[in-house]
């Protein structure tokens, strides 16, 4: 617990007001950005900036020539207040005066002091770019001699410290409660949205910038002695698009064929988003020999609860069709299915045009269960049917032996 003093005493809504140390850390740790206030010759100040909690010290990054970072350099350092807000929710009343918020806050008070120790600036600068990244901080060049003399650190004890914090639903008076307006709770919270990668990066995706999902819609790395399935990245778009620069690999696809690389850039980054909102698990195909990019496949329509999952968006440079690279991916992605995820259902669409395609599935050991007329839109706007095909996890272990027998035969049956 921190200690009571008169500025963190409450003299409102003290059940909101807290001490407890755990609190307070978990408060700092999660949010991104603070606000210092301060006094310069007599007037207020409020400094918006990124913060890192080490220990019982908070660090607060600024540039030397800022206000607060030249007041902090006289021997008393700089009289400060930094202040926290995670903001988890509105509160609609059904009278207006009721409406508010549901928080969780940090108010430190004390004085801060100028980072002048090299290690320890150091040390707060990479805790800070940790932050943002767990393992980042490797993941990225070290400041320069003359980059750390251009930055500033301040350093913030946490001595006197309160955190306050409304939880709850709303707070109607009891009069109000017949009255016909809507009330309740509106949640929030701050969502990462899918990484853009700045113009010219070819490094794949960090691990730290991936969202966490369930297994089941996890892109795990899958080898065999044939092709190797990777998470899908912007970085794989030249391969791709030198791999699969042909009419016939585009026939029959939901996308018309690419006209350039920007095209393929368009609908990986398309495939990312749809992967990132969990509606789908993208791959890319590698030939296991030569490491070359050659193609997609993507688990979608995944139902953890009633365990399906759909394998589709597929595509494959033609000088890889019928080898044995679609047909051990299929494979391994069907392996992955039944025998890690648990499922007992696994499914494929095609369009009833795609001759090839249905053969391809049927060849696999996969069961025709019928047609969705009229069921989605072509790229030129026409109406596809689709044939639906499925495999269940009683068909498994025949079909499984079945597809290594004639990959061990060098016979392919998918692509």
């Amino acid at each position: 617990m921190y200690p009571k003093t008169e500025r963190t005493t409450a003299h409102r809504d003290r059940g909101r007001i807290g001490y407890q140390r755990a609190v307070v850390h978990a408060i700092l740790d999660e949010a991104y950005h603070c606000v210092l206030a301060f006094t310069v010759d007599g007037e207020p100040r409020a400094l918006p900036t990124l913060h890192v909690r080490v220990d019982d010290t908070v660090y607060l990054h600024g540039s030397t020539g800022s206000r607060p970072l030249l007041a902090a350099r006289g021997t008393d350092g700089l009289a400060v207040c930094l202040t926290v807000t995670l903001l988890d929710g509105l509160v609609y009343g059904r009278s207006q005066f009721h409406h508010s918020a549901n928080y969780r806050s940090v108010i430190a008070h004390g004085t801060a002091r100028l980072v002048t120790d090299e290690a320890e600036k150091q040390a707060a600068m990479t805790a800070l770019v940790e932050k943002v990244g767990r393992g980042r901080a490797t993941d990225s060049r070290p400041p320069t001699r003359k980059e750390l003399a251009e930055t500033a650190v301040l350093a913030l004890p946490l001595h006197e410290v309160s955190t306050r914090v409304r939880m709850g639903g709303v707070d109607d008076d009891p009069a109000d409660h017949d009255l016909s307006y809507w009330a309740g709770v509106v949640p929030l919270r701050l969502v990462p949205g899918p990484p853009e990668p700045d113009a010219g990066v070819s490094a794949p995706l960090p691990a730290y910038l991936r969202p966490a999902h369930s297994p089941w819609l996890t892109a795990a790395p899958m080898r065999g002695e044939h092709v190797i399935l990777e998470p899908l990245d912007l970085s794989q778009v030249d391969g791709l698009y030198a791999a699969t620069a042909a009419p016939e690999v585009w026939q029959h696809l939901g996308n018309p064929m690419p006209r350039n690389r920007d095209d393929v850039a368009a609908i990986v980054a398309e495939a990312l988003r749809a992967a990132h909102r969990g509606d789908r698990v993208p791959w890319v195909q590698r030939c296991a020999t030569t490491g070359q990019v050659v193609g997609s496949t993507s688990y979608y329509d995944v139902d953890e609860v009633r365990r399906t999952v759909a394998i589709g968006y597929t595509f494959l440079g033609q000088p890889w069709w019928r080898t044995g690279i679609n047909t051990e991916a299929k494979l391994l992605l069907l392996t992955r299915a039944f025998e890690e995820l648990g499922a007992v259902r696994v499914v494929w669409h095609t369009d009833i045009r795609n001759a090839r395609s249905q053969r391809a599935i049927e060849r696999l050991g996969a069961q025709r269960e019928g047609v969705l007329r009229m069921h989605k839109q072509r790229p030129d706007g026409s109406w596809r049917d689709t044939v639906v095909y499925s495999m269940t996890a009683d068909e498994w272990p025949s079909v499984q032996a079945t597809l290594r027998d004639r990959l061990r035969r060098g016979v392919p049956v998918a692509g």
